[in-house]
């Protein structure tokens, strides 16, 4: 409560206010209540999700002849209001969280529904999530939902499976401290034989990449490895025999 006697000293006693009147001290008890109230309501609009207001957002990528689609123009302009480069894993998170169906595009569906679910409606309150997206990652179990989620995301929707090149360069993008990711993608780019990795190869060299170390001496010969890894695993081993040839000599 206000402290009124050190306030004033005033000859009329507080009983002689005119009826309807306030203490300055009440005035200012009304006014910091407005002011806090104000404050609440300012900072529960700022943290809440609009779905107009992420609709809106979503339309400044699309162009007027495909206002549903957000295209490859628009995808760049996205990642340079976030500051992320396309290539980021983060990208691939986002999408994974959209559903997206195809690499380059985000449909207006895709985006409500991956942003309705992080609550984001500004480039501002996607950057803030950023961090939380790649921590997702950290968990094996969403990381190799986002790993196969990857395959179909990236595969030309006229074929059955992801081409080489689009392979190794996934491969840089969701395991690039892999130590055997450079070989394996110098033997994919050697190997003219693999000009496709499929679905059952695709999925096994991430089971391949958490069971057989750098040395390969976890490798098991009579393990149920598709034939590409196996025939990696000894190419990856005449390149070392080879090497060692040669620094001895």
């Amino acid at each position: 409560m206000p402290r009124c006697s050190k306030r004033t000293r005033s000859s009329a006693p507080a009983a002689d206010l005119v009826p309807g009147t306030t203490t300055l001290e009440d005035h200012h008890h009304h006014k910091r209540s407005r002011n806090s109230s104000s404050r609440r309501h300012s900072k529960t609009e700022d943290t809440s999700f609009s779905p107009k207001k992420c609709l809106t957002w979503f339309k400044e990528y699309t162009t007027v002849s495909e206002p549903d689609v957000l295209g490859p123009e628009g995808m760049e302009k996205f990642c340079e209001d976030l500051h992320v480069d396309p290539e980021n894993v983060v990208m691939l998170v986002i999408a994974y969280k959209m559903g997206a169906k195809q690499m380059g595009f985000f449909t207006q569906e895709e985006w409500i529904k991956g942003l309705t679910e992080l609550q984001c409606d500004s480039v501002v309150k996607l950057q803030n999530k950023l961090e939380y997206l790649r921590c997702l990652l950290n968990d094996p179990y969403i990381f190799k939902a986002v790993y196969r989620y990857s395959y179909d995301f990236a595969r030309d929707k006229d074929q059955r499976s992801l081409d080489t090149s689009t392979a190794r360069a996934l491969l840089g993008v969701l395991l690039p401290r892999w130590p055997l990711r450079p070989q394996l993608t110098e033997f994919l780019s050697r190997e003219r034989r693999y000009r496709v990795v499929n679905r059952d190869q695709w999925c096994n060299i991430l089971e391949f990449s958490r069971t057989v170390d750098a040395q390969l001496t976890t490798y098991d010969a009579d393990g149920a490895w598709p034939v590409m890894l196996d025939e990696f695993v000894e190419w990856l081993r005449a390149e070392r025999a080879g090497g060692a040839t040669m620094l001895a000599s």
